[in-house]
């Protein structure tokens, strides 16, 4: 049932899809009694939007987010174990098409491969199905297998756990399949905005793991430019981990509400 909820209000809470319905109803009220008011409050939310494709306040916004972990932390010498959370593929698309399609988030792959290559002998989980409501029979972690095929690594190394949902269920799923003994050090990477919530996430099924944050969407440089598409992108992700971090606290998947170093 969380998995569903989750969903429904993710949808319903993101800032594009919250913005469309104002529009659409604001404009429904322009041809009623309420025209002056509608008036009134397009103009304001005009205003606000206007206001908030300034990249200051986007860069402020997801930069208090993807900072909550360290950049390129330092690795130890000897690392039991990787595992990396799905989110990069499209798993229908890349089904219906035929060939592996990304999906925003590859520098997951890349720093997963890049780790795997520095430590050989570190086991390796990658953990993925699909989170999808419609399409669940289509499993991203069976398209990142050939994905990893035809790019010569060896997949033999890797376990590939295709059942999860969200990111909780890939800290669950993946500790069933790896087996993380007491004392071992396991690196997990994920995207900088969403390794809070993973961190809980790993943290609350009782698996310590080594953070190592990619895919940032921070700038690191503070500058007046105007950019409604990159901030509202940002805006979106923002919102969707401080619901997701809000949920996770409420629902017991996180014993913090916002997981830091």
């Amino acid at each position: 049932m969380f998995f569903y909820l989750a969903k429904i209000g993710g949808f319903f809470l993101d800032p594009a899809n919250l913005t469309v319905v104002a529009v659409a109803v604001l404009a429904g009220l322009a041809w009623t009694r309420w025209a002056r008011l509608a008036r009134g409050l397009i103009t304001a939310l005009a205003a606000v939007l206007v206001v908030a494709s300034f990249e200051p306040l986007s860069e402020a916004a997801i930069t208090a987010l993807e900072t909550r972990f360290p950049r390129n932390p330092p690795l130890p010498a000897v690392v039991d174990g990787i595992v990396v959370l799905g989110g990069a593929i499209a798993p229908g698309r890349s089904a219906r098409l035929d060939q592996p399609q990304l999906a925003g988030n590859a520098e997951r792959l890349t720093a997963f491969l890049t780790l795997a290559r520095r430590y050989p002998a570190a086991r390796l989980v990658y953990t993925g199905g699909s989170g999808s409501l419609a399409e669940q029979r289509f499993k991203e972690a069976d398209i990142a297998r050939t994905l990893f095929a035809d790019l010569g690594f060896p997949v033999r190394r890797i376990v590939f756990e295709r059942e999860s949902r969200n990111t909780y269920e890939n800290a669950a799923f993946a500790k069933l399949v790896a087996e993380p003994a007491a004392g071992e050090t396991w690196i997990l990477v994920t995207s900088a905005s969403h390794m809070p919530r993973a961190v809980g996430a790993f943290t609350r099924v009782g698996w310590r793991v080594l953070p190592y944050p990619v895919d940032y969407l921070m700038r690191g440089e503070t500058r007046l430019g105007f950019d409604p598409q990159r901030a509202f992108r940002i805006y979106g992700v923002v919102a969707h981990e401080i619901v997701g971090l809000l949920a996770y606290y409420v629902a017991g998947y996180s014993e913090s509400l916002v997981p830091g170093a």
